[in-house]
């Protein structure tokens, strides 16, 4: 499993916040310095466009170009970048910083997420205490699962994160089929494809197809009588 080398899942050249990833030996450290990096950079200031009906928290940046629909949510604090979409009945919570042309669409819960640029959660996702690399797109109604039923802290290969709450690491140009779930600590490769409805876990190496066999049976009428 790669854990310490961020490139291997994102390259964050082009990120606004590339500054966030410095100084981080393992990729989900981030997740620790998210608050405190946010709390040094965030200078408060809409320069897009809040709808009537939509509800944008004091400690929040809009971008440029970037539109908040009627019903949204931005609870902050937050950094939008330009170019965004954050559309009718999302709801964006504290610790969220989105790079440019990122789309965060009706019924998205996000919250302690990084979203590079490009990166797409438009239907009905939850995204907590992870990154979505670039031109990342959730299926709708992926959900990416952030905490242990136990509560307890989450290792991996026997290393201690110091997180109660990690969720998923998705690499550039990554695709989940609709109704996807990642558990906890789930690593995600770039150039990956999921089937619909997957459950994900572990590691899944980049330029991988995850394939989920069901079978279906269909029978007439008469052959149920």
């Amino acid at each position: 499993m790669e854990l310490k080398n961020l490139a291997y899942y994102v390259d964050v050249s082009a990120f606004e916040h590339k500054a966030l990833f410095e100084d981080c030996e393992y990729v989900f450290d981030f997740l620790k310095k998210l608050a405190v990096y946010i709390k040094q950079t965030l200078k408060p200031k809409i320069l897009g466009v809040v709808m009537p009906g939509a509800t944008v928290g004091n400690n929040v940046y809009v971008g440029k170009g970037s539109v908040v629909q009627p019903g949204a949510w931005i609870h902050g604090p937050a950094i939008i970048g330009e170019n965004c979409e954050i559309r009718h009945g999302a709801y964006v919570g504290a610790n969220t910083v989105t790079g440019d042309n990122v789309i965060i669409g009706h019924a998205s819960e996000v919250g302690n997420a990084v979203f590079l640029n490009h990166a797409r959660a438009p239907h009905f996702a939850f995204v907590g205490h992870s990154i979505l690399g670039n031109n990342v797109n959730l299926g709708a109604g992926t959900k990416l699962s952030n905490l242990k039923v136990t509560g307890k802290e989450i290792e991996i290969e026997g290393i201690k994160t110091g997180l109660i709450k990690l969720g998923a690491i998705i690499g550039d140009n990554s695709s989940l089929g609709c109704n996807t779930v990642t558990q906890p600590a789930t690593f995600i490769g770039k150039d990956v494809y999921s089937y619909p409805l997957s459950l994900l876990r572990g590691f899944i190496p980049s330029e991988t197809i995850v394939k989920v066999r069901q079978q279906q049976e269909n029978s007439s009428f008469d052959t149920q009588r």
